[in-house]
């Protein structure tokens, strides 16, 4: 039973990082998808609970989060963020866990993490290699317009919270460019993942 090699996704705000991640799949890695662990977990009745009783009914309306409650509320509030980061990542961590275990014992080849805030919540330390995909602005905005409605001052705002593009590009070990054509950023990110596994196997 061999360990698998974990891959981290990192990139600005619409870069296309879902899109590489599903490749991935296609591939035959596991994918932790950390949007969908937390829509997962919202619906926990321990989170559920400790939510309103943080935040009130305005928090949980009908028995589920309301998102853009708890987004003004952590945007805001830095310390409000905090908190609840400290209730999810613990069980964001053994979800995490469980998936390399279970891709280990199943010899899956790599698992990736999808997180948005991959070096912010320190996730990278959990990967042996991170990827950045790496996307104009004007051509994020643009997907971001279509697809959310955003403006300049909304991704402005909300990259803000981030940790900035250059120092994540640094921090990565590898890039792709997510302004290629599908077709093309699929050949360049099997070709890459094929990189990835052979020099993990040389080690």
């Amino acid at each position: 039973m061999s360990e698998p090699v974990v891959i981290g996704l990192a990139g600005g705000i619409g870069s296309g990082k879902s899109f590489v991640a599903a490749m991935l799949a296609e591939a035959g890695c596991v994918i932790y998808d950390a949007d969908r662990e937390v829509t997962a977990l919202y619906k926990r009745q321990d989170v559920l609970d400790t939510v309103r009783s943080w935040w009130g009914d305005e928090a949980v309306i009908d028995g589920e989060i309301d998102r853009a409650t708890i987004a003004r509320i952590i945007f805001e509030d830095e310390s409000q963020r905090d908190r609840l980061e400290k209730l999810l990542f613990p069980r964001l961590h053994e979800r995490r866990r469980e998936l390399i275990e279970s891709a280990s014992r199943n010899e899956v080849k790599a698992v990736v993490i999808d997180a948005p805030l991959l070096f912010e919540a320190a996730l990278d330390e959990e990967c042996d290699v991170v990827v950045f995909v790496d996307t104009p602005r004007g051509v994020r905005l643009e997907r971001l317009r279509a697809r959310s409605g955003w403006d300049e001052a909304e991704l402005s705002r909300r990259e803000k919270a981030q940790l900035p593009l250059d120092a994540k590009r640094q921090r990565s070990d590898y890039s792709l460019d997510g302004s290629a054509a599908p077709e093309e950023l699929r050949r360049r990110t099997l070709s890459l993942l094929d990189e990835i596994i052979a020099g993990r196997d040389d080690d």
